[in-house]
């Protein structure tokens, strides 16, 4: 007589497969490996592609406690400055750094469109993606207040007298700095000389300690400079007036119609997760909408254009054609 064995539940054929399934479930989470912490668990760094103390600078600093606090929990945001070549070295920064949220920065233009144009940049626009403009800052000329130049047609005729003579200390070559430089030149028939510089704060000091003649540099920036330096507006790069300086008059007026200014936005290197991208430019639309925030930009003469994603492009894409015809009628890089 064969005794039985009583069945204790699964088959012995069942319980392999049991534990076939479970080995390559546990394997599979192996191979996934951990899953992501919530965005943000680490610092997040801003990278700005100018010297501190200009107005790129001010604008990221004065918003950077706003961020923080809308990212909420413990999150830091903390400002890089990485200055050099116009920008390029700041922009190409955002550019390469990993796509993961933790490393945004300020991106300028024109600058950030010119500079692909006229050289072989270590970045390209199609590298960085718009997250929120922030600033819309008109340009404008601004000398000593001792210097003889009362008028913007003061220079045209010292400059037409005195070739090559004036010195333009500017955020450097393709800056909208720069581009408004030349205008003027090209309409008043004149040969001024660069002097590019690391940022407009550099600019400015070196027009303090009277090493260049004139400066080309952002309403925004002339006019919070004027409280307490002895500095001359000459004129703003607007159609109407600027509310940054209602007592300037615009180039236009004094019969040189020069319009120019610089978008100051916030850009991450292309390809961040959906979902990061979402928190972050929700963190940054209420950020900028916080009352404090936009009565510090207020008093500092930051004008705000605050453009979302879609519209910053599109915004980056138009200048960009702009000034790709420009570049093909009168090439600013020689």
């Amino acid at each position: 007589m064969i005794a039985r064995i009583p069945r204790l539940g699964l088959s012995l054929t069942a319980a392999l497969k049991t534990v076939a399934l479970v080995g390559l479930a546990v394997a599979a989470g192996a191979a996934a490996g951990p899953a992501r912490a919530a965005y943000p668990d680490k610092p997040i760094s801003v990278i700005v592609g100018y010297a501190p103390g200009g107005g790129s600078d001010f604008i990221v600093r004065s918003l950077a406690p706003f961020l923080e606090k809308e990212l909420g929990g413990n999150t830091r945001v903390v400002v890089m400055n990485k200055p050099g070549a116009g920008g390029e070295i700041g922009f190409a920064a955002i550019a390469d750094a990993p796509p993961d949220g933790y490393t945004i920065g300020l991106i300028n233009s024109p600058n950030v469109v010119t500079i692909p144009i006229e050289r072989h940049a270590r970045f390209s626009l199609d590298r960085l993606d718009p997250l929120y403009n922030l600033v819309d800052d008109p340009g404008s000329f601004v000398v000593h207040k001792e210097s003889p130049f009362k008028t913007l047609a003061d220079v045209a005729a010292f400059a037409r007298a005195n070739p090559n003579s004036v010195t333009v200390g500017t955020t450097g070559i393709g800056s909208d700095d720069h581009l408004a430089m030349l205008i003027f030149q090209r309409l008043t028939k004149t040969q001024l000389t660069h002097v590019p510089f690391p940022g407009s704060a550099d600019a400015h000091r070196a027009l303090l300690g009277r090493h260049i003649q004139l400066t080309s540099m952002n309403i925004g920036e002339s006019a919070r400079a004027r409280e307490g330096d002895p500095i001359r507006i000459l004129g703003v790069m607007t159609e109407q007036r600027s509310g940054q300086g209602p007592d300037v008059p615009t180039f236009k007026e004094q019969g040189f119609p020069v319009t120019m200014s610089s978008l100051r936005g916030l850009a991450a290197p292309a390809g961040l997760p959906a979902d990061v991208r979402t928190r972050l430019v929700d963190a940054i639309a209420k950020a900028v909408q916080h009352p404090e925030f936009q009565d510090i930009a207020r008093k500092a003469y930051q004008p705000l254009r605050l453009l979302p994603p879609d519209q910053y492009a599109t915004e980056l894409k138009a200048q960009d054609a702009t000034f790709r015809a420009m570049w093909q009628e009168t090439p600013w890089l020689r």
